[in-house]
């Protein structure tokens, strides 16, 4: 009666995988081996444990990252990739959030800038931060329905989107980080936004204080493929 009594309390006050590890210790004949500081320890860790990984499942639903699975441990510096390992290790330790600092990945088609992007992403989760990733046209058609009006920069913005994404970018700088990818080089961001005045306060935001990564080398996707196993 009491140890159910014990399980109902610790479930009301949301101690469910203690609650858990404790009924394994009930269950488990060596577990009167050990000291009482021992197996406090022992369901301590276990509900520290269990809410982490329930904050970063919740944390990664909400990033709907593109690339879920993607993760630093994983991404490819292999010769001609040209990615800098000493600027990987601390891009991973996410301090750059901390510093409010962005990320600028650009890159040929293929070259891994969603990869490195979703990887940074999902080590911030882990981290504990909040995320989400947009595409630019997506998250610009959200801008416009909010308003109720009705890619990186792969078709020109109009004026309205232009104003919209300033806004946006606007609000982060200096308060959160922000990763950003393109298959066209920093140079040509310019010309590719349209209005003079506005690019420069873009790419201003954009560009000041963040790590700049250029990925080099054949196209990962094709590799990939490669190493696929033919089906029938």
């Amino acid at each position: 009666m009491l140890i159910q009594q014990t399980l109902d309390q610790r479930q009301s006050l949301n101690l469910s995988e203690m609650a858990r590890a404790w009924q394994q210790q009930q269950q488990d004949p060596t577990a009167a081996e050990l000291s009482f500081d021992e197996r406090f320890g022992q369901l301590v860790d276990a509900q520290h444990l269990g809410q982490h990984n329930k904050r970063l499942a919740r944390l990664l639903t909400e990033a709907k990252l593109r690339l879920p699975t993607a993760c630093v441990e994983d991404l490819h510096t292999g010769k001609g990739r040209e990615l800098d390992k000493g600027l990987l290790r601390q891009l991973s330790t996410c301090r750059f959030i901390d510093d409010k600092r962005g990320v600028l990945v650009v890159g040929a088609t293929g070259t891994g800038k969603t990869y490195l992007a979703c990887s940074l992403g999902q080590q911030a989760c882990r981290r504990g931060f909040r995320v989400r990733y947009y595409r630019t046209r997506r998250l610009l058609d959200e801008l416009q329905l909010a308003r109720l009006d009705g890619n990186f920069l792969m078709s020109p913005p109009t004026e309205a989107q232009r104003r919209d994404l300033l806004e946006v970018l606007e609000d982060r700088y200096g308060t959160r980080s922000t990763i950003t990818t393109s298959q066209f080089p920093v140079e040509s961001w310019h010309a590719q936004v349209g209005d003079p005045t506005l690019a420069d306060a873009l790419l201003d935001r954009l560009i000041h204080n963040a790590y700049q990564i250029v990925l080099k080398g054949p196209s990962i996707r094709k590799d990939a493929m490669k190493q696929t196993p033919e089906t029938t």
